[in-house]
């Protein structure tokens, strides 16, 4: 038996935990407002230690409990702000590590990827993890032509662990939702286990690292480490150095968090561009600033396909957006194709729900803000909210594989907020997204040729 299925019962009473310590917690600031306490201060505290719990939870069950954690932490700067400071250390705590599994599991993983004999491909191999993820942990060691590299090892039964996760985490959604306003949970959950069960690929992993490794090799702006091997569930990558971007966030001079806001952009709005690739999972966690100005990458498990046809789409979105009147963008969202034609829909409301994503875009320079992120998620959320068959949303008709765009762009964006940064966003959209810059739609020709 494996070691993480032999721990399932834990794993479940741990989970289970949740809503038994958040009732707890609400019992125990009833308590406190009979002597006196303002309702309001006694349920930042309720809220406060609810979060410090959940996030410790998820930390430690590392799976697809930790990624929901992890995106989570993301979008940490759409919170209130008098609720974001409260949370903010227990969700990037996230960010960067959870506790390591023994050096025991790693041995036996790596024997049953590389053969008994792996320690020969190495000159040198660290037993002690140098980071823990969602779904697998990073050893540092020195291949047998002396590169360093990085050595992700996958946990054992990590596929039958994300899916237990899974249902518990979406039995527990009426808890997390009230800590993320703006956010629906639930279907938040479901999209992130259909990624996840890509992300186990590591064969899938490593053809992806290797196609942005050729766009951007060379690149003045961006490294992405060579693959240096891949057997069963172990991926062999070149070593990353470098300040990761929550030290960026959290301790970074107002230029660095500038220059690492404009690369993360740059490098989530190229990808497409150059490889007909986007990377979808822009948590701080898998980016480093590096000494000479570079952004360093890492972590390819979740990149999606998008082909020509799909960037123009984008790219008309996101112009269409910045029209500013709600009538003008209604009747280009006809034209285009991306609103039924025989609809009704309320022009205002429909530009509650597109203007957002596109505001950065309609300035020449635009600073993210975690208050203007703030407004917008509070501006569409009615909107975005109403899912019913003849609602608003449910009107507009979006390209196939927009949801992994769109959750690049929200993610981006979250991280963005986090950095406080300001650039030409809109320079970068006209540089790399055809339909944004205007042009004719590629068509459906060229977008089944290069599928």
């Amino acid at each position: 038996m494996s070691d993480i299925p032999r721990r399932a019962v834990t794993r479940t009473a741990k989970l289970a935990s949740l809503p038994l310590g958040f009732a707890g917690r609400t019992a125990l600031g009833l308590g406190k407002r009979t002597i006196g306490r303002p309702a309001e201060a006694v349920a930042l505290e309720v809220q406060r230690r609810t979060a410090d719990q959940l996030f410790s939870v998820l930390g430690e069950l590392k799976g697809g409990a930790m990624k929901v954690g992890q995106l989570l932490s993301i979008f940490e700067a759409g919170l209130p702000e008098e609720l974001a400071g409260p949370f903010r250390a227990s969700l990037t705590r996230l960010q960067e590590a959870a506790p390591p599994l023994p050096a025991a599991t790693a041995h036996r993983v790596m024997a049953e990827g590389l053969g008994p004999d792996w320690r020969d491909s190495f000159a040198s191999f660290d037993d002690r993890p140098a980071a823990a993820a969602s779904i697998g942990q990073v050893h540092k060691a020195v291949w047998h032509d002396g590169r360093e590299v990085a050595v992700k090892v996958q946990y054992p039964g990590a596929g039958k662990a994300l899916m237990s996760d899974f249902n518990q985490i979406s039995r527990l959604s009426r808890l997390i939702t009230p800590l993320f306003p703006g956010i629906e949970v639930k279907p938040v959950v479901a999209d992130l286990k259909r990624r996840l069960e890509k992300e186990l690929d590591y064969d899938d992993e490593a053809r992806a690292q290797t196609a942005f490794h050729d766009a951007y090799a060379g690149d003045p702006d961006f490294l992405v480490p060579a693959v240096v091997a891949q057997s069963g569930n172990v991926l062999v990558t070149e070593w990353l150095d470098g300040t990761p971007l929550s030290k960026v966030i959290s301790e970074g001079t107002r230029e660095e968090r500038d220059r690492a806001g404009l690369l993360l952009f740059r490098f989530i709005l190229s990808g497409p561009a150059r490889c007909q690739m986007i990377h979808i999972d822009p948590h701080p966690g898998n980016f480093r600033l590096l000494d000479d100005g570079r952004l360093g990458v890492m972590d390819f498990g979740g990149a999606a396909r998008v082909p020509a046809e799909l960037q123009w789409s984008i790219g008309r979105l996101l112009r269409i957006g910045t029209m500013g009147a709600p009538d003008a963008i209604v009747d280009a969202l006809r034209e285009e194709g991306f609103l039924a034609p025989d609809g009704e829909v309320d022009a205002e409301e429909m530009a509650a729900l597109v203007v957002p994503h596109a505001t950065p875009f309609a300035e020449e320079r635009f600073r993210y803000t975690r208050e203007w992120m703030r407004r917008e998620t509070a501006r569409g959320l009615g909107v975005a909210a109403d899912m019913r068959p003849g609602g608003i949303a449910r009107q507009l008709r979006l390209p196939p594989q927009y949801l992994a765009v769109s959750r690049a762009l929200a993610g981006c964006g979250g991280v963005l907020c986090q950095l406080e940064a300001e650039g030409p966003y809109r320079a970068e959209a006209v540089r790399w997204l055809p339909g944004f810059a205007g042009g004719e739609d590629p068509g459906t020709d060229e977008t089944e040729a290069t599928a």
